[in-house]
């Protein structure tokens, strides 16, 4: 199965979540098409960060389909039935998707440049020198040349998720996910993950974040969605969901958070 719409990057096709009996998601129907760069937002339980872990499958769906470049996601068509892939099928498949995580997840016995060059090394199978090469220009891409010998536990926080944004572009993705990346660093860390975030939009990248930086949304979003009790509340141009919003349940969030 594949999409008939090769605009776009990422397909969400009725898509359910369950935790036990907790519905996650509920029917999510939402299209991200190439290069775009798309917001979610919402309160706390909403399903955000579930929904982006759905994209490259490191949460399962229960019901629905989401395709990611045209191809269904963790899953192949056997006779009109879904059948999960395997997991090195599955890593296969994610190569393209790059994630930075709230909480980092650096490799502690690793310095920062090793931290950048081992997906290269031992997924692309990029020679150890090449991959040296390549990451000491990504870690000069986001401000952190100095610090390539240096080790996560000497790092701020702000440092520290710097490198991973570094790490996850070392796998030349073509689509990018963040999961509220800021969401772990003092205040006075928090604008220089944003700056480099920023500096990403218009490279060619298609962009999935979950942030409760409500004005950087607007500043960078060309889609943004709002959703609560997994549902896709509203969807529309950072003008229209945060300057004219349609929903009452996004006019009372938005009156809290901006």
């Amino acid at each position: 199965m594949s999409s008939d719409n090769p605009g776009l990057a990422i397909e969400f096709r009725g898509v359910n979540k369950w935790y036990g009996s907790f519905h996650c998601l509920t029917d999510v129907n939402l299209q991200v098409e190439r290069q775009a760069v798309m917001t979610i937002i919402g309160p706390s339980g909403a399903g955000k960060s579930t929904m982006l872990r759905c994209i490259n499958h490191l949460e399962r769906i229960d019901d629905g389909e989401i395709l990611v470049e045209g191809q269904l996601v963790g899953y192949r068509e056997v006779g009109g039935k879904l059948k999960e892939l395997s997991d090195g099928q599955v890593a296969q498949r994610r190569q393209g998707i790059g994630m930075v995580f709230q909480r980092f997840n650096l490799f502690a016995h690793l310095s920062a440049i090793d931290n950048v060059a081992i997906g290269p090394i031992r997924v692309l199978k990029t020679p150890r020198d090449e991959a040296l090469d390549q990451a000491a220009i990504l870690l000069r891409r986001v401000g952190l040349a100095e610090k390539a010998a240096s080790y996560p536990a000497h790092l701020s926080g702000g440092q520290q998720q710097r490198v991973a944004i570094a790490r996850a572009l070392a796998m030349r993705p073509s689509i990018m996910l963040f999961d509220e990346p800021t969401s772990a660093l003092d205040p006075e860390m928090i604008g220089e993950v944003l700056a480099v975030i920023r500096d990403l939009v218009g490279e060619g990248l298609t962009m999935v974040l979950v942030s409760h930086e409500i004005g950087f949304a607007r500043e960078i979003s060309t889609r943004v969605v709002m959703m609560d009790g997994g549902l896709v509340i509203e969807e529309g141009t950072p003008a229209q969901v945060f300057g004219a919003p349609r929903s009452e349940r996004t006019q009372a969030f938005l009156s809290k958070v901006y």
